[in-house]
């Protein structure tokens, strides 16, 4: 924000300024960033991955990606777009990202899989980048999540989910649950 006592909420176009200055490429140093919150500008992400602002989606992929590299999810639950000179709301229906693509190399415990968001992150998953399922709805289905950064998710999409079901194995336990390895690590998907 300004110096001025005229204190309404950036621009687009600030946060765009300030974005771009930032770099070129990849997530920027959010987590470090301490800026006062300047409110609600109207971002928002949808549940299928559109980033929308004030009612209209956002149709360049270059755009979205500047706008995702200054995205963060604080402790409080919020999502924000974060710059070192201001910090606004962006709603999330669901996860910020999708897991859109899933690679799989090796077998057993020794099996690692790897992700590709709908923004082109790729993250494989392991005790950095947790792997979740979260139970949905009154039909009791599985939402899996991973951890791309921070506390940012990827929901999978439906392909990605059923890719995942035929990787699932027993656990260890009494092979009640399944669910899959990668990096070392078996993800139940109770």
């Amino acid at each position: 924000m300004n110096g001025n006592s005229d204190a309404r909420p950036p621009g687009l176009e600030g946060l765009l300024r300030a974005a771009s200055e930032g770099g070129s490429g990849g997530a920027r140093p959010v987590e470090k960033w301490d800026p006062p919150y300047c409110g609600d500008i109207g971002m928002a992400i949808r549940r299928d991955g559109t980033w929308m602002y004030q009612g209209s989606p956002i149709g360049r992929i270059a755009l979205v990606k500047l706008f995702a590299s200054i995205l963060r999810k604080d402790d409080d639950g919020r999502t924000y777009l974060v710059t070192p000179a201001e910090k606004v709301d962006v709603t999330v229906e669901d996860a910020p990202f999708l897991a859109v693509e899933m690679a799989v190399s090796g077998e057993g415990r020794a099996q690692r899989l790897t992700f590709r968001t709908n923004l082109d992150d790729v993250v494989t998953v392991d005790a950095e980048h947790p792997l979740r399922f979260e139970t949905s709805g009154p039909d009791g289905g599985l939402k899996p999540y991973v951890l791309v950064r921070g506390r940012l998710e990827a929901l999978a999409t439906r392909s990605v989910y059923a890719d995942l079901v035929e990787l699932a194995v027993p656990g260890d336990d009494d092979g009640d649950e399944v669910g899959v390895w990668s990096g070392g690590v078996w993800w139940g998907m109770g």
